[in-house]
C-alpha cells in the first residue's frame, strides 16, 4: 500500500523480537540468560493503524555477532534455524535498512508485548551505540494496555488473549513477524 493513501488512523510499529537464547545457562558461563546475553536474531515488524489493520510488515533477520552458533533450544523454540542467521546481516547493518524501510511512514509510537523488545533493543544500543529510528518514539506495552478492565487477564499470553477475543493464533508461535502480526490484531481491543 502507499503510505500516503493512509487514512487518518494513527500508525503503530509492532516489533516483536526473537534473541539468541539458551535452555539453562548461557554458553560458555556459569549462569542464566540476561539482555545483555542474548542478541537480536529477528526483527519481527508490522506497521498498522490503531484499529489493527496491517499496512506493511517485514522481517529483518540478524546475524549474532557475541553467540553466532545458535542453541538447540533457540532453533526450536523459534524455528530460526543457524542457516536463517548466517545468511543475514550483522544488527550494524539491519537498522539502516529498518530505518529506510519505516522513512515513508509518519509513526506515532511504537508497541510491543510487554517490555522485553524494549530493553533488547536498549542492550543492543549500549552493545553498538545504535538504534533504529523507532526507538526514539513513544514505546506501548500493549500486554499491559490490552489488559486493562479484562477479568483474569494477569497471565495472559498472546495466544490466550487472542482465544479471548475468539481468535486463533496464525502463523509459528515464537517467530518474530507472525507475533508481531497477531499482537496487530488486538490493537482494536486495545486502548492506545
Amino acid at each position: 500500500m502507499n503510505p500516503s493513501t493512509v487514512n487518518s488512523n494513527r500508525l503503530y510499529l509492532i516489533v516483536d523480537l526473537e534473541a539468541t537464547c539458551w535452555d539453562g545457562n548461557v554458553e560458555g558461563l556459569d549462569r542464566k540468560q540476561t539482555v545483555d546475553d542474548m542478541e537480536i536474531i529477528e526483527f519481527g515488524c508490522a506497521v498498522a493503524e490503531d484499529n489493527g489493520t496491517v499496512l506493511d510488515y517485514r522481517s529483518f533477520m540478524v546475524r549474532p555477532q557475541l553467540h553466532p552458533k545458535l542453541s538447540e533450544f533457540c532453533t526450536q523454540l523459534t524455528s530460526i534455524t543457524q542457516s536463517d542467521v548466517g545468511a543475514a546481516a550483522v544488527y550494524q547493518s539491519v537498522v539502516p535498512e529498518i530505518d529506510q524501510w519505516l522513512k515513508s511512514y509518519k509513526l506515532v509510537g511504537w508497541g510491543s508485548w510487554g517490555n522485553y523488545d524494549k530493553n533488547q533493543i536498549s542492550a543492543e544500543q549500549r552493545r553498538h551505540n545504535l538504534a533504529p529510528d523507532f526507538f526514539s518514539l513513544p514505546h506501548i506495552n500493549i500486554k499491559q494496555q490490552w489488559r486493562q478492565g479484562k477479568v483474569n487477564s494477569r497471565s495472559a499470553g498472546l495466544a490466550n488473549a487472542l482465544k479471548y477475543h475468539g481468535l486463533s493464533f496464525e502463523g509459528t508461535h515464537h517467530r518474530g513477524i507472525d507475533d508481531a502480526l497477531n499482537i496487530a490484531r488486538l490493537l482494536r481491543f486495545t486502548e492506545l
